[in-house]
Order: structure tokens, then sequence, then C-alpha cells
């Protein structure tokens, strides 16, 4: 691992750096990259190291937040995000702040986010996000009919399968799901399982778990 692993637009924000630094700020935030899902401690504790180096680069404070959030630091993830922004004047990662907002129990202020200037401006892709996001405070709160409300947008009648189809689909489900609507639940878990062509959600087993099916594991078969 060199650094030259970094995505074109993170390493043209390191060109700011002498050169050798700037690469061994790279190699901590590639090494941060492939650690977020499998360790993200320790994936923070590289984005740390890359902070100490070069504290003024925005793509840096924005790994530490991401990395501070995939591993539950919320405040951390918040301070860290919101220096980004000010570095970058850029509104990336607006729907990360509001759920850590959640995850620090102000669902109001999650809610704050999705209303504000800033979310009307997001792309697609982000602005689900937030969506999904905003779904999640509004069940924090006990509102769990506007939970359902805030995803019924139209990306939820897609008939083309989206990036974000499956996890918008399971969203919904599991919205419908805590607001007692469990036959509809049980048609958007499925929706979500047939979206969801990498395995990244538990929609499959919701469903089963609503229809009281038993899923066979065929590897434990064959073993």
């Amino acid at each position: 691992m060199t650094g030259d692993e970094l995505d074109r637009a993170a390493k043209a924000e390191l060109r700011t750096l002498p050169k050798d630094l700037a690469k061994a700020v790279a190699r901590h935030l590639v090494m941060a990259g492939r650690l977020l899902d499998e360790d993200a401690e320790q994936a923070y504790q590289h984005t740390l190291a890359a902070r100490r180096k070069a504290a003024r680069v925005g793509v840096v404070r924005e790994a530490c937040g991401l990395a501070a959030y995939h591993a539950g630091l919320w405040s951390v993830a918040l301070s860290e995000l919101r220096t980004a922004r000010r570095l970058t004047g850029q509104e990336a990662y607006l729907s990360v702040m509001a759920d850590a907002e959640r995850g620090l129990g102000r669902p109001e202020r999650a809610l704050d986010l999705a209303r504000s200037d800033e979310a009307k401006r997001l792309p697609p892709a982000e602005a689900i996000e937030m969506r999904i996001v905003e779904s999640g405070a509004r069940r924090d709160l006990g509102q769990h009919d506007a939970a359902v409300l805030a995803l019924q947008i139209p990306e939820l009648k897609d008939e083309r399968l989206r990036p974000w189809s499956a996890r918008l689909f399971y969203a919904y489900a599991d919205a419908l799901a805590d607001a007692g609507r469990e036959e509809e639940a049980a048609d958007w878990f499925a929706r979500a399982a047939a979206a969801d062509r990498d395995g990244e959600t538990d929609a499959a087993e919701r469903y089963a778990e609503i229809e009281g099916l038993e899923i066979i594991d065929d590897d434990a078969e064959d073993a």
C-alpha cells in the first residue's frame, strides 16, 4: 500500500502538503477506508494519525468524522464533520451528522437538519439517506405514522433498482413494522431482499420472521 490507492479528489486536497507528508497521510486514509466496516475503532485511530499530520485538510477531518461515526463516537463525529464542512464548503455527510444527533439522544436536532436549507440541496443519494434518518428520528419520538410518511417519496415507487433501493425499501418496511402494519411490512421486506444483491441487510430474515417461515442455511446443510 503506497497511498496512491486514494481517490483522485482526496489526493488533490492533499497536494497542499509537502510530498512526503501527503504520502504518509494518504496511507493512513487508505487504511482507514479498508478497515471502516470491519474494525471501526482501528480505522478511527488511522484517521487520528492523519489528523495529527494534516488537521487543516478537509478530507482528513471528513475521514475522521466518518470513522468516529462508525465507531459510535457521536460527539466526535459531529465536531469533525462540522469542521470538514467549514474547510471544504460542501454539504456532504449532512445525513451522517443528523444520525449522530440521534445517537446522542437528540432526535429534534436531527429533524432540524433534515428540514434545513442545506438538506434541500443534497444530491439524490444523500437526500434519501436524510429521509431515512428523518424517519428514524420520528420513530425515536414515538411518531410512528410520521415515520412512515417521511419515506413515502417518489423513489419508493421507482421500478428501476438504484444504489439506494435496498436501504430505502428496508427502512420503509421497518417503519411499517414499527407502526404495526405487518402485512405491508412483509411485502416491503421482500422487496428489500430482492434489491439487496450484496446481502447488506437482514431483509430476508425479517420477511421470514413476519411470515413465520424458516430459513434453511445451505452452507450448514452441506457441512
